[in-house]
């Protein structure tokens, strides 16, 4: 009885780890390892130990008897990795490397600004070494980030990361300071003066703005804005939508696109179609082969393209070719993927009412959601240390970009630069600091 993995990967890389006949791959120094859309586990070489299972930190991966019809995909997904890449030899590519040990007794004390994954994945690594306590400081009252208020909310799979994340903060040595704004509570210059280093995990999360006439009309909302909205996130203010049976057109094709169509259609929304509009073709399109099987097999939906399907024999050209030839049927949501659609132009007086293709195509809309990225703002910095004492996680360190537990490693490299400058001895914290932070 193999398992099969079911969803996008968090590229946490515990379940890598945890197989005993080294069957799951892209492993942790193979190519595509954080990069690719999801792990796959060899039918061929799995022993059902259900080793894998427990480690997940997602709850992504299930015995392939218990596989959906929807979710046969993913199955059939694995056996074309494995066709493409073999791994015949299994060569253990996870070795788990000598704890490294601090030259110097400490005590040692971090800051970590951002209770998000990246902060709380720095904040693993560095309680790995007893002479270190870490504070988390958060200016909201809740932890977690975008893993709370920015993911879909029937993502519910990618939630249960937030067990791993309260396992770390259950550690010796881990405080929580949420409430704390650093800019308005607390300066810079204070955690510098109080802590041995301070790690900024505080990354760029406004939505990139649609560069094109009328993209600030109201009626324009940014997909980030939508799930925050979605997760009740207190910071952001009502989000003015339209009632439930409206027509939404979403920019973008990449997996928040998809996530933004399922919200959309659902009970929250309640919209009647969604178009989703992407620049260039299906067959270069930004969403991953897992996101578009989660989309294909919504059961209340009906989900088409607008289209040809690219040409192809793969899982993903085949789902293509699959929504080409669905009809719709009368009375459900839908969600219509069209591709080769740039849009030229969001329409409207006072409020968006619609976008114009670069065609001259008109479509008609009572809201249009952005999904085209994040806003792009990054420190300078050398593997995460932008001078001794200071460092950056996350996407202040590498941009939007990766996956939840892409944190993992970039935190590993950060804080082996910390590490190593604790161990130089600079910066020289006052240890007869007394605490001026509330």
């Amino acid at each position: 009885m193999p398992y099969v993995v079911t969803q996008s990967c968090c590229s946490d890389a515990s379940c890598v780890v945890a197989c005993p006949v080294n069957c799951i791959h892209p492993a942790p120094g193979e190519p595509g390892f954080g990069q690719a859309e999801m792990l796959h586990i060899d039918a061929s070489t799995c022993v059902g130990c259900g080793a894998c299972v427990t480690a997940c930190p997602a709850g992504a991966i299930v015995p392939d008897v218990v596989l959906s019809e929807e979710e046969r995909p993913f199955e059939a997904l694995a056996a074309e990795y494995y066709d493409t890449f073999p791994h015949a030899d299994r060569t253990p590519v996870a070795l788990v490397p000598r704890q490294r040990r601090l030259r110097r007794r400490g005590p040692f004390r971090v800051a970590v600004v951002g209770a998000g994954p990246s902060g709380l994945y720095a904040a693993d690594e560095l309680l790995k070494h007893p002479e270190v306590a870490v504070d988390v400081i958060d200016r909201r009252e809740a932890p977690h980030g975008l893993v709370r208020y920015g993911v879909a909310p029937d993502h519910e799979r990618t939630r249960e990361v937030a067990r791993l994340l309260e396992a770390i903060a259950r550690q010796p040595g881990f405080r929580y300071r949420l409430g704390l704004d650093v800019g308005r509570d607390v300066s810079h210059e204070q955690l510098a003066g109080e802590y041995d280093a301070v790690v900024h995990a505080t990354g760029a999360s406004a939505d990139r703005r649609l560069d094109v006439p009328g993209a600030d009309l109201p009626g324009v909302v940014g997909a980030t804005a939508l799930a925050r909205w979605s997760n009740g996130d207190p910071d952001l203010p009502d989000l003015e939508l339209p009632p439930a049976g409206s027509r939404v057109v979403v920019v973008g094709a990449g997996n928040v696109a998809l996530d933004m169509a399922r919200l959309l259609t659902g009970p929250l929304v309640g919209a009647r179609q969604v178009v989703v509009l992407g620049r260039r073709g299906a067959d270069v399109a930004a969403f991953t082969t897992p996101e578009l099987i989660g989309l294909a097999g919504l059961r209340d939906v009906d989900v088409l393209l607008d289209g040809d399907p690219p040409a192809g024999t793969g899982v993903r050209a085949r789902l293509l070719a699959d929504l080409a030839r669905r009809v719709p049927r009368e009375g459900r949501p839908r969600i219509v993927l069209k591709f080769h659609a740039p849009v030229a132009e969001v329409v409207g007086t006072t409020r968006a009412s619609g976008v114009r293709l670069a065609d001259g195509t008109a479509l008609d809309a009572d809201l249009v959601v952005t999904a085209i990225g994040h806003e792009w703002t990054t420190v300078e910095h050398d593997r995460g240390r932008v001078r001794p004492g200071l460092y950056v996680v996350g996407w202040a360190k590498r941009g939007p970009s990766g996956f939840i537990g892409t944190n993992k490693s970039c935190a590993e490299e950060t804080v082996a630069m910390l590490l190593d400058d604790l161990d130089a001895g600079v910066p020289e914290r006052r240890r007869d600091a007394v605490s001026r932070i509330r």
